[in-house]
């Protein structure tokens, strides 16, 4: 029976099942809506079976369509792989790479120079500071930001750079405040908080300890967290280099407590299969080429 199936009515057929939408899934395969349809139908034909239930509202897979959809796509990703792998013996990379990252500038001129000495490389980049588990399927690589532990989750983490952080606090609000001695009394201060990136609250620091902080102005930007806790409308925990001019300049100062707040780290997180994809091993490898020459700047 196999040879009667053309492996483009598989591969049509899995993504309709993903997106439940023909025309989704030509979208994705780059291809007409009508020949996806027509593929589908041609293997529905040969395999005599209803593999999908279609009405004018909604599409559901039936059981014989499940069962071929889980059967086949370990077999697809494999293939994947093997194809990412071959790509590397030719002259130039090969593929579609798929990441979600910060829209931060360093990370800009990192994608497009990668994108520029890989010219057979096609990019889609989706820039979120706090992407949701459920984004993250489809995406080859996620850069995201983390303050202490990360939550446990399917994907590799790997660290691609480290800041040093610390607490600060405009001159004008430590004129109302005084100046907090240790995290429990920090957390009885009006503080700047992220709205949900780095895990929101509570607050991480060294050694495991965590509070809880008073926080009115919630924001998921480091630039308008600097900016607020610059205007006194908070305590802000920032990296260290970020402020470090500020500091110099006396615009903020430096909050010394017992313990010191966990690092700023930037992440990739990319799937747990037990060969990374070529792409991702090779631009993993230019971005911290990248970092390390940043760090020399």
């Amino acid at each position: 029976m196999i040879e009667n199936v053309e492996l483009q009515w598989l591969l049509s057929f899995k993504a309709v099942y993903e997106q439940l939408s023909f025309k989704v899934a030509a979208q994705k395969l780059q291809m007409p809506t009508s020949n996806v349809s027509r593929h589908v139908a041609l293997l529905e034909k040969t395999l005599d079976l209803r593999l999908l239930e279609r009405t004018t509202r909604k599409m559901t897979p039936t059981s014989a369509g499940a069962k071929l959809y889980h059967g086949i796509a370990p077999i697809t990703l494999a293939l994947d792989d093997l194809l990412e792998e071959v790509c590397l013996d030719g002259e130039s990379l090969v593929g579609h790479l798929k990441i979600i990252m910060p829209d931060l500038s360093f990370l800009a001129e990192t994608v497009a120079e990668f994108c520029l000495q890989n010219p057979r490389i096609t990019l889609s980049c989706d820039t979120q500071l706090n992407p949701t588990e459920g984004l993250l399927e489809g995406f080859d690589l996620v850069l995201r930001f983390g303050r202490g532990q990360l939550e446990d989750s399917g994907w590799v983490a790997k660290e691609v750079m480290r800041w040093p952080s610390c607490v600060v606090v405009a001159p004008q609000l430590n004129e109302r405040y005084p100046m907090p001695q240790s995290i429990d009394e920090l957390s009885k201060v009006p503080c700047i908080t992220s709205l949900s990136v780095l895990q929101g609250m509570p607050w991480h620091f060294k050694n495991g300890r965590t509070i809880q902080v008073l926080s009115n102005y919630k924001v998921n930007s480091g630039q308008m967290a600097k900016a607020a806790a610059l205007k006194g409308l908070g305590f802000a925990i920032l990296s260290s280099h970020a402020c470090e001019a500020d500091i110099s300049n006396g615009a903020l100062l430096k909050v010394d407590l017992d313990h010191a707040p966990e690092d700023l780290v930037l992440y990739a997180l990319y799937s747990g299969r037990k060969y990374p994809l070529a792409k991702v091993k090779a631009f993993l490898g230019h971005l911290e080429q990248s970092m390390k020459y940043m760090l020399q700047l």
